[in-house]
Parts: structure tokens; C-alpha cells; sequence
């Protein structure tokens, strides 16, 4: 199949872009605390070794939640192939560290390469990947056609594209054709995805529905000497979290804290934004609100009667402390974030209307009785309200958000065996 005249573009373009996307990430991962040598695997030099003659799967995710949703995968890929090794790579060094410390055994993490000729060329050369998959929404034309070219099996998990993504790829049938027909295997996260993938011309043999990765993600880890600490002082108190809140959600939950703690005053409230460098601005609304605060970033624990947790990976050890999670992005059109990880924690999902980026998981949670909507701050304090004095209704509602993820998991076996026939890996 010739190249047609978009991705010839693309690689004269990207051969004179690289030199200046070079300079742009290695600052912006300077800034990030990574090191020189490390920025340098953005060009294709690696950092780890790679094993001779033993078979490579690498997965290249874009960033953090993408990235710790094929852990589990990897890890359950691992058992059926003892010998393998797994490389993942990404693009943030936010992944990168929370990577770090979750890595399955035998596997690495890499910056991922810019999509030109010579850092592809120099990654690939090192790697030599006998298979590669691709999660969610990673379509990168020439890394795509330069490791189908190695000979290497190609897959996509978890897809997941935007309308207008797809209206997109619809209207070039020929790029989308060239790149799509690299894949052996196409898993989409719902049926309307399938459908969707194959409207814009993937071959529809090789679209199948899987599941949502997300919720194989395992959850999310907790430092047991800071859980001892926090819990000790929390003591007796009620809590409650509000997590991945965005600009202009905070004022709601503040207001409805204001309102529950008129029958509730020794109710604490955990704020966790979802952009912990908004911490100061956050701040400044809980003191415009009238609410006395504590500060992780200020060395606290949960105590006042907001607690600002502006740190990041340590959402885990906050959701342990509470029965009740509100998930923003969900109050204002931004599409919601990931309720597996409160799921898997054992609470119950309180959520704003605007879910479009996990409609079907919220509707599964829903009929289950493991998630509830609220329409606004009013209805999220009522409902706070209840689920605080019903404790049957809270222990229920708990429990349901584990039968939500034990239900999940049984299809993990399934999938990895799926992938590794696909891929034609063997043991």
C-alpha cells in the first residue's frame, strides 16, 4: 500500500520540527525535574537495556491515566508469558513518576519518541519490538507505519476517540486507511466506539468491543505509614472528599460543605483539585468562603474544617479515609474523570451531570447503586447529607461499588489472551 500525500507531508514536516519540539519538552521536562539524559529518550536514545533473546511487548500510552490503565494488563500478559519483556512509554513526566513505583515485573518506562524519522528510527533500532500496543487514543502515523514495517504485530486497546476525531479521520478514508490497517486488532472500550472505529475506515474484522482498562487499573496506592497518620488526625470526625475538581467547581462544593456543616459541624471536608498547582487559588476560596483550612502542601494532615490536599499520587491514601467521593469535572462541561479509582477504593461516586467521557461506566454504576448524580451544590449537600445519617444506605451503596469492580476484573484473562493470539506472542 503506497503512502499517500498526508503522511508524505507529515514526514517532511516532522523531520523540521523536530529540532524545535526537542527544545520545547526537554524545558518543560526540565521544569518537571527530569533529567537530561532522561529528556534525551524524547529523540530515541533509550536509557534501559533491552534484554537479547527474549520477545519485547511495548505499549505506548499518551499520559497518566492512560498509562496506569494497562498495568493490570501487562501484568496479567506477564503470567502467560514468563519470558517476555514489557516496555511502556509516555509522554508526561507526571506519568513517568507515578509509573515509577507501580511497574509490573520485567517491565520499563521510556519517554516516548517524537513522531519524526530519527528518533523513531533510534528507538525502534534499540527496542525491537515483537508486538506493540497502542491505548486509547494513540495514533501517531509514522510510529504506527515504522514498526509495522519491522515486521512487528500492532494492537489498539481501550480506543476511545472524540466525534470530532473521527469526523476528522472520515474525511481522509486514505490516511485513515493506511494507518488503521497496520493493527491485527482494534479493542474499542464500548459498541458505539466499534461501530465508530469502523465508520472511519478500520477493517471491521479485526473491531472488537473490550472493556473500559480503567477499571483494571488497580487501585490507587497508599502509603500505610501516612494513612496511620492521617487516620489518627481525622480521629472520630466524618469526612467527606471532593476530588479532580476544576476551575469554577470548588465554589459549589465549599457552598455545600457551608451548608452540611450547619448539621454536621464537625464534618471535615478533603479537597483535592484536579490540578494541584492551582493550590494557592484554591486556598483563597476556601478562605473567601469563610472555612478554616489545613494544607498538604504546608506538611498537615486532614484537620480545620477543609482540608486541601494540592499534592499529587496521593489520592489513594484521601479515598481511604472516606466512605463518600464527589469526582469532578462533572459539574461543568468537561466530561468527568475516572470513577474506577474511587470504586475500587470502596466508596460510593457522588457525580455532576456532565460525564460524557465515561457515560456508559456512570450508567452501569448507577443501576448498581454504586454512583449517584447530583444537579448542583444544593443537591450535592443533600445528598452528602444523606448518605452521612443513613449508614445503612452508605454501607449499601459501598458495596456495590466493590461488586462493580469484582465484575470487572473476571474479563482481564480474557482480554490478555486476546491480545497475546492476536499479537502471535508466545510463551
Amino acid at each position: 500500500m503506497s503512502a499517500p500525500f498526508l503522511y508524505r507531508a507529515w514526514v517532511a514536516a516532522s523531520m523540521v520540527l523536530v529540532p524545535f519540539a526537542t527544545f520545547v519538552e526537554s524545558k518543560k521536562l526540565r521544569r518537571a525535574g527530569v533529567s537530561v539524559v532522561r529528556a534525551h529518550e524524547k529523540v530515541g536514545h533509550a536509557t534501559e537495556p533491552r534484554e537479547d533473546g527474549v520477545p519485547l511487548v511495548w505499549f505506548h500510552a499518551a499520559s497518566v491515566g492512560e498509562s496506569l490503565s494497562v498495568l493490570a494488563l501487562i501484568a496479567r500478559m506477564g503470567v502467560h508469558l514468563p519470558q517476555a519483556q514489557f516496555l511502556i512509554t509516555s509522554g508526561t513526566a507526571t506519568s513517568a513518576k507515578l509509573l515509577a513505583s507501580r511497574l509490573p515485573p520485567r517491565c520499563v518506562h521510556q519517554f516516548a519518541p517524537f513522531d519524526a524519522p530519527g528518533p523513531l528510527r533510534r528507538f525502534l533500532k534499540h527496542w525491537r519490538p515483537e508486538a506493540a500496543v497502542f491505548v486509547e487514543s494513540e495514533i501517531w502515523p509514522q510510529m504506527l507505519r515504522r514498526t509495522h514495517a519491522t515486521g512487528a504485530k500492532l494492537a489498539m486497546v481501550n480506543a476511545r476517540l472524540s466525534e470530532r476525531s473521527m469526523e476528522s479521520w472520515r474525511k481522509r478514508p486514505k490516511l485513515a486507511v493506511y494507518l488503521l490497517d497496520v493493527f491485527s486488532l482494534i479493542l474499542t472500550q464500548n459498541d458505539k466506539m466499534a461501530q465508530g472505529m469502523v465508520n472511519m475506515h478500520a477493517p471491521a474484522e479485526r473491531v472488537a468491543r473490550g472493556i473500559n482498562l480503567k477499571s483494571m487499573a488497580g487501585p490507587l496506592p497508599v502509603d500505610d505509614d501516612a494513612l496511620f497518620e492521617a487516620r489518627a488526625a481525622i480521629g472520630h470526625r466524618p469526612v467527606w472528599v471532593a476530588s479532580s475538581t476544576h476551575e469554577g467547581e470548588e465554589q459549589a462544593v465549599l457552598a455545600a460543605h457551608k451548608t452540611l456543616l450547619k448539621s454536621h459541624p464537625d464534618l471535615c471536608l478533603i479537597l483535592a483539585p484536579r490540578h494541584p498547582e492551582r493550590g494557592n487559588d484554591v486556598m483563597n476560596l476556601i478562605a473567601g468562603a469563610g472555612l478554616g483550612l489545613t494544607r498538604r502542601t504546608r506538611g498537615d494532615m486532614p484537620g480545620g474544617q477543609v482540608f486541601l490536599a494540592d499534592t499529587m499520587g496521593e489520592l489513594g491514601l484521601w479515598y481511604d479515609l472516606a466512605d463518600i467521593v464527589f469526582l469532578g469535572g462533572s459539574l461543568k462541561p468537561i466530561g468527568g474523570h475516572n470513577p474506577f479509582e474511587v470504586a475500587q477504593s470502596g466508596a460510593c461516586v457522588l457525580s455532576g451531570p456532565h460525564v460524557a467521557a465515561f457515560a456508559e461506566t456512570y450508567a452501569e454504576m448507577e443501576t448498581l447503586g454504586a454512583a449517584c448524580f447530583v444537579a448542583d451544590g444544593a443537591d450535592l449537600a443533600a445528598k452528602v447529607d444523606h448518605l452521612l445519617r443513613d449508614d445503612a444506605a452508605r454501607a449499601k451503596s459501598c458495596t456495590a461499588a466493590r461488586d462493580f469492580i469484582d465484575g470487572q476484573t473476571d474479563l482481564l484473562d480474557g482480554i490478555a489472551t486476546r491480545l497475546i493470539t492476536a499479537l502471535e506472542l508466545t510463551s
